[in-house]
């Protein structure tokens, strides 16, 4: 699906600007008043790649007020019985690559047909640039299908990536802190099954040692919904792949988005991350 844009900010180094973000659906609480608020943040941030979860993907009235114009989207294809998934937009023509199925267990299979990796490549002002929207399984006792998830989803992107020159990104709600195994294992902390991969969390490398909740209680959508007894963490991130001697794209900003109320209203149960990427200085 694609509609006509709007151009991007300018600036002398060039930049490409991601957006991760779950929207909390149509189904969740004052979606009315939630919608137009972050459509409108979406249009002043004018993110070049954006990863939204829990979108009507088969409303394209809503994806049309959500991203306004300009936007190449690819839809998880195997979106809940109330039409919501998750959607990859960006600003550039993309090539779909791969839609990895992540419903890698028993008890995964009861939860979130659309649990999944999208994988796309696309020409950027920095790169080429593989980008892959990441959605692992969410409920909280899940670690062991998310460690698995991240391992075939990391896999793909080495094998799709060879030895090729081209930057990678992942990015999504993870549903993992960032102690946690799957977390570890992107993070290039701990190896699984003889792979080993290193991502930078762009988070820890702008605001090293803050905590960067993206879910937490001081959201009354989060206080008074059905993780009402769990901890605030930070379960969003944009992940970007390492070579040898570290990161091939620089963070040059990373910050939450749609982190408090705007009129007295909340977008979202989760906050956005946003993130500028730059190439390496010389």
């Amino acid at each position: 699906m694609t509609t006509s844009a709007a151009p991007h900010p300018t600036s002398s180094t060039p930049t490409v600007r991601a957006l991760t973000m779950n929207v909390f659906g149509p189904g969740n609480p004052s979606w009315d008043r939630r919608q137009p608020l972050i459509g409108e943040a979406i249009r002043a941030l004018g993110p070049d790649i954006v990863a939204l979860q829990e979108v009507p993907v088969d409303a394209p009235e809503v994806l049309e007020r959500l991203f306004g114009p300009g936007y190449h989207l690819t839809h998880f294809s195997r979106p809940s019985d109330d039409g919501v998934a998750g959607t990859l937009a960006t600003r550039w023509p993309h090539r779909l690559v791969a839609e990895i199925d992540l419903r890698v267990s028993e008890r995964s299979r009861g939860y979130l047909p659309w649990c999944a990796a999208v994988l796309v490549e696309l020409d950027t002002p920095v790169g080429p640039l593989l980008v892959t929207h990441h959605k692992p399984s969410w409920p909280l006792p899940f670690e062991r299908e998310r460690e698995e998830q991240a391992v075939l989803v990391a896999q793909a992107i080495e094998e799709h990536l060879a030895d090729r020159d081209m930057h990678a990104l992942v990015l999504g709600d993870f549903d993992a802190t960032p102690d946690a195994a799957s977390m570890r294992f992107w993070r290039g902390r701990q190896p699984v099954r003889q792979l080993s991969v290193c991502y930078q969390d762009a988070w820890e490398y702008a605001h090293p040692g803050e905590p960067g909740h993206t879910f937490e209680l001081a959201n009354p959508l989060v206080r008074d919904g059905e993780f009402t007894t769990a901890a605030s963490r930070r379960i969003d991130y944009v992940l970007v792949r390492s070579g040898l001697r570290g990161p091939t794209l620089r963070v040059t900003d990373c910050r939450r988005v749609l982190d408090r109320p705007v009129g007295g209203v909340w977008a979202s149960d989760h906050y956005g991350v946003v993130v500028d990427l730059a190439a390496p200085r010389n």
